[in-house]
């Protein structure tokens, strides 16, 4: 494929089929489960076009028939489009079935193979089958690249008796049934259109929205105004979110959503329970964190081989997409195991532990309001001036920046419960200062100045100092009792399950607007 030139252009294609045959043999599973490699061969070859279903549909009347030109013969429309006629493509002048020259078998033994000129007049012919299944019009489509070494119309335009029409620049008509129906709603509110126009988009999304499969189902939802949301008044509840005369309950991760990601992806994955399931990421992280648990408390030796046992007997029960994937999950999850063996048994300044998960549910004021912020805590450590140390376990692929880590909110939320008195109990009744917390990245291996890639990423955050937190609590607080939950588009947008209908981005924003 590197090489360029026509034999280029072929192993692209080759390759580009066989990542589809993948990408069939993938839905197969999906659809029926393991049936086995010959069974979905058999399934595939018994189709018309890739794709298709394996019984033949009754053809309507009013919609376009999509074949291949061999089974378009003995057939006949009043308008036929032949696209794609590429050099290379038609004629295609590769030998069929090269690899064990299946098309050599005959009645009487093998024969010989094709020439390339019985080749192309073979391919000739079926352009011919295809140009003339048109009783009044027929369009023929081709690419023309501007290197020599690129696309190129096939050499049987020329032999049409029609000078090809050279076209540049983007189609001026939709290409989908998407982008049809937005031009349409489009059209009929535009001012600068005529009556006569904004009428005709009008009746096309009527017949649009008429149209059904045999089952009675829309074929094209879309275009009718039901489901045109940005038409419908703003919805508004009766019943306030939050009680006024309660505190506001919030987590150390619910904050930091509220006050600096987005507003709207809590609510709606917090309060209206709409995310996504569970991922396997978030298994892994599970896993990984009840392990950690059972080293910190006692219950589970400090062993790589015994908790890799553990690990092997629910590992299983998480779901991924394929096989390799779970084995590479796996692997990670064994080398985050490992950096934090190293962890748990290093010197770290003098501290000693105190809990694991520990649990804490503690009510402060912050600002106007009273905030009940409870979670539970990885780790609480003590260090050589008797304070109170947090710890938070992390294992995801992507780690704050220094900067953020200062004023990273789950840290200092922690931190600021500490103060509180979330830790007296560890510290025999008596209030123990905050010393400050950090994250351990598991997944990720220290600097080579820290100790490498055998031991975690370690960020540590400062003793709490300020009233900023404290702030960002009210601020988190106050968004929550006034029901001020607006879209803030970011990073985070990138694995958002609400993005297709939400108003800070463009795939959401023609949706409710």
């Amino acid at each position: 494929a590197r090489r360029g030139g026509a034999a280029g252009r072929n192993a692209d294609r080759d390759l580009d089929a066989v990542c589809a045959l993948f990408a069939a043999a993938a839905r197969a599973e999906e659809r029926t489960g393991g049936r086995g490699a010959l069974n979905f061969l058999e399934e595939t070859e018994a189709q018309d076009i890739a794709a298709d279903t394996l019984t033949r549909r009754a053809a309507r009347p009013d919609a376009v028939r999509l074949m291949t030109a061999h089974r378009s013969k003995g057939l006949e429309w009043r308008l036929v489009v032949v696209a794609g006629v590429q050099e290379g493509l038609w004629p295609d002048l590769r030998r069929r079935g090269s690899l064990l020259e299946a098309d050599r078998i005959g009645r009487d033994g093998l024969a010989e193979p094709l020439t390339p000129g019985a080749l192309l007049s073979e391919e000739r012919r079926l352009f011919y089958v295809a140009a003339t299944r048109a009783r009044e019009r027929l369009v023929v489509t081709a690419v023309k690249a501007p290197a020599e070494d690129g696309d190129q119309p096939s050499r049987f335009l020329t032999e049409l008796g029609v000078e090809p029409k050279d076209i540049t620049g983007r189609p001026r008509r939709p290409l989908s049934v998407a982008a049809l129906v937005a031009e349409l709603r489009a059209t009929t509110v535009d001012p600068r259109v005529s009556e006569a126009l904004r009428e005709a988009a009008a009746q096309r999304l009527a017949r649009l929205a008429a149209l059904a499969d045999t089952d009675g189902r829309p074929l094209v939802p879309a275009a009718h105004p039901y489901r045109w949301w940005g038409m419908y008044e703003p919805t508004a509840s009766e019943v306030p979110l939050r009680d006024r005369d309660k505190p506001v309950v919030l987590s150390g991760s619910a904050l930091d959503q509220l006050a600096n990601t987005c507003a709207l992806q809590w609510f709606l994955g917090r309060e209206v329970k709409a995310d996504a399931p569970a991922t396997a990421a978030q298994g892994f992280g599970n896993v990984v964190h009840v392990l950690a648990d059972e080293v910190a408390s006692g219950r589970t030796p400090a062993d790589l081989a015994v908790l890799m046992e553990r690990l092997d007997s629910v590992w299983d029960a998480l779901a991924f997409d394929a096989p390799w994937k779970s084995a590479q999950e796996k692997e990670h999850a064994r080398v985050a195991l490992e950096r934090f063996l190293q962890w748990h048994v290093m010197d770290r300044a003098s501290r000693t532990p105190v809990a694991s998960e520990h649990g804490f549910d503690v009510t402060l004021e912050a600002g106007p309001y009273e905030v009940r912020v409870r979670g539970s805590m990885d780790r609480v450590e003590q260090d050589a001036e008797g304070r109170a140390y947090v710890v938070d376990f992390k294992t995801g692929k992507q780690s704050p920046s220094a900067a953020e880590v200062a004023r990273h909110p789950q840290l200092a939320v922690y931190q600021l419960a500490v103060r509180e008195g979330a830790a007296d109990d560890l510290f025999d009744g008596v209030r123990p200062e905050p010393g400050g917390a950090e994250l351990v990245q598991l997944r990720q291996g220290a600097a080579k100045k820290n100790g490498g890639e055998a031991l975690p990423k370690v960020q540590a955050q400062e003793a709490l100092s300020g009233e900023w937190i404290g702030d960002l609590l009210a601020t988190a607080a106050g968004k929550v009792l006034d029901e001020r939950f607006t879209p803030t588009a970011g990073q985070h947008c990138t694995h958002c399950a609400f993005r297709a209908s939400c108003s800070a981005r463009p795939e959401g924003r023609h949706v409710v607007e």
